[in-house]
């Protein structure tokens, strides 16, 4: 990501943005990631990586690249609660590993908020080329614009006073950021800004991407008819157990 400059808006300190990433076994992924938010450290924000118990050695190609490398049990939710604790910034931007940022992030996120917003999310765009792909993104941006409810792969910010206000995220398996976004409602809609993150469709791509459309449809309308996340993330994740 090139950045050459960003917008200090009064009143906000230079420590404008902390990063939150969760990974468990992303080796991978996360060095193209991390490296595309050099120019955002060189700004003056800061990037946190939590491991949640990773195998295939994704602690050791952090250093250098984040401002702290954390530990905790696994589990996203419990992940991103536990860099949030440690964060110095103003604002929380949570991003998964496989997530890019548009150039233009820390200027829309501080517009949003200095027009009164205390959260919000990007647009997504998948990284595929599947033309499916495409009607998906477009119905993830206008649900998501039209119920007020916010998913990880839209690199969901929140500024970090409110976070705590409402105790952060819950400790649940699954659907952690949809009931984050319910509680975050509470308080006032979210900012929907248009700026695109790529996300990877390695999901869509590896499960296909009917099955998983009609998967994540399922799991979301048993979530809000009231079945506990412990119960639905056995059907997300075959043979998770609790750690």
């Amino acid at each position: 990501m090139r950045i050459e400059s960003w917008v200090q808006f009064p009143g906000w300190p230079t420590m404008f943005l902390s990063i939150v990433i969760p990974v468990r076994d992303e080796a991978g992924t996360l060095p193209v990631t991390l490296a595309r938010l050099q120019a955002l450290r060189r700004a003056g924000h800061e990037v946190l990586v939590v491991d949640g118990g990773s195998r295939d050695g994704t602690p050791a190609v952090v250093e250098g690249l984040a401002d702290a490398l954390l530990h905790s049990r696994p589990g996203r939710a419990r992940q991103m609660n536990a860099g949030a604790a440690q964060a110095r910034g103003e604002v929380l931007l949570f991003l998964h590993a496989d997530t890019r940022l548009p150039e233009e992030a820390v200027t829309a996120i501080a517009a949003a908020l200095a027009g009164g917003a205390s959260w919000g999310r990007f647009d997504v765009r998948l990284s595929g080329d599947d033309w499916r792909l495409r009607i998906i993104e477009r119905l993830m941006n206008l649900r998501s614009c039209l119920t007020g409810m916010a998913t990880g792969d839209q690199a969901l910010f929140v500024r970090r006073d409110v976070f705590e206000r409402i105790g952060g995220f819950p400790d649940q398996p699954l659907m952690e950021d949809l009931e984050l976004s319910r509680r975050l409602k509470r308080r006032g809609r979210p900012a929907c800004l248009r700026p695109p993150v790529i996300t990877s469709s390695r999901r869509w791509e590896s499960r296909g991407v009917l099955r998983t459309v009609l998967l994540m449809w399922s799991l979301r309308l048993a979530w809000f008819l009231g079945v506990s996340p412990r119960r639905l993330v056995r059907f997300y994740y075959p043979g998770w157990r609790e750690e």
